[in-house]
């Protein structure tokens, strides 16, 4: 199949390499044309411009950072003529109501339209361990299934445009809040002397335990937060994407609006290109160190 990826960022290059190992032909964009030249010796073609990738293609997968940027990459005045008979693949993280505003913008230019979000991060993308959450026609879907098992085993379509995109929204929520949550339970259990090796132990044998906090914790207990797989100003944008989607329907929202405020901070204090997990940096503004722990142990001993 003869594929255009459009944004070859963090999620977007393992994308693109998973589509280059099941030897799909594929061409490749990115605004910075230095973080598509890797993919050049896996097989890719290395596109000038949008358009130059688009017309190539049948299949044009957008992993972009929000709607604003696929508006201008995707449906910019040069690009529109070459969409029609094609199908756009739209994977980023977007409010639902912007995600049916693509689909009418793309059937208007006479083409097809798929969301299709993932969950998962670096990791399960290079894996093909990402769960793809589509929205659109099932006709569409089936079209495009190929192409999203390349991406994770179980591609599925969750209904019409906007459901996908929704769903996306509402599990980034929860990325956010639990990252809030266990960092402030690990902060306090740090600051009164618990061991932290308890802690795990306990909340691993309970129902209140998810793996994402095993998957942190290093980062977190090390104040190490470079290489991230999830940039915090990007939980950012969701969690503002979620409060936007979620008032239209009225919701309570106090309590994620607090964890809004916790990641403004976070960008303030220069976090927004560290891992998510930063979070914890914000919220335990001194944690102990760890000559502080071991003479609270030695004391408790």
């Amino acid at each position: 199949m003869r594929v255009a990826v459009l944004g070859t960022g963090l999620m977007g290059a393992p994308l693109a390499m998973r589509l280059l190992e099941a030897d799909h032909e594929v061409w490749v964009w990115n605004r910075n044309p230095e973080r598509a030249e890797p993919l050049r010796a896996g097989g890719a073609e290395v596109a000038a411009t949008p358009v130059e990738a688009i017309a190539e293609a049948e299949f044009v997968i957008t992993m972009l950072s929000d709607a604003r940027a696929i508006v201008e990459v995707a449906f910019g005045k040069q690009v529109r003529g070459v969409l029609r008979d094609r199908t756009l693949i739209q994977m980023a993280t977007i409010d639902p109501q912007e995600s049916r505003e693509l689909a009418a913008a793309m059937q208007e230019a006479g083409g097809d339209y798929l969301e299709a979000p993932v969950l998962g991060s670096i990791p399960e993308a290079t894996r093909g361990e990402l769960i793809v959450m589509a929205g659109g026609e099932e006709a569409v879907f089936r079209r495009c299934l190929p192409l999203l098992r390349c991406f994770g085993p179980e591609p599925r379509l969750i209904g019409e445009v906007g459901k996908g995109a929704a769903l996306k929204l509402a599990m980034n929520q929860l990325i956010a809040g639990l990252t809030a949550s266990f960092s402030l339970s690990l902060a306090l259990v740090r600051h009164e002397g618990v061991s932290v090796d308890d802690f795990m132990t306990l909340l691993r044998g309970s129902a209140l335990y998810a793996p994402t906090f095993d998957k942190k914790l290093p980062r977190m207990l090390e104040g190490d937060f470079e290489r991230p797989n999830f940039p915090l100003k990007h939980l950012d944008k969701d969690t503002k994407l979620f409060i936007r989607a979620a008032e239209r329907h009225a919701l309570a929202l106090s309590g994620i609006k607090g964890v809004e405020q916790l990641l403004e901070r976070g960008l303030l204090e220069g976090l927004a290109n560290r891992d998510y997990s930063a979070l914890y940096a914000v919220i335990d503004r001194s944690p102990p160190q760890a000559e502080d722990r071991d003479a609270r142990e030695a004391d408790a001993d």
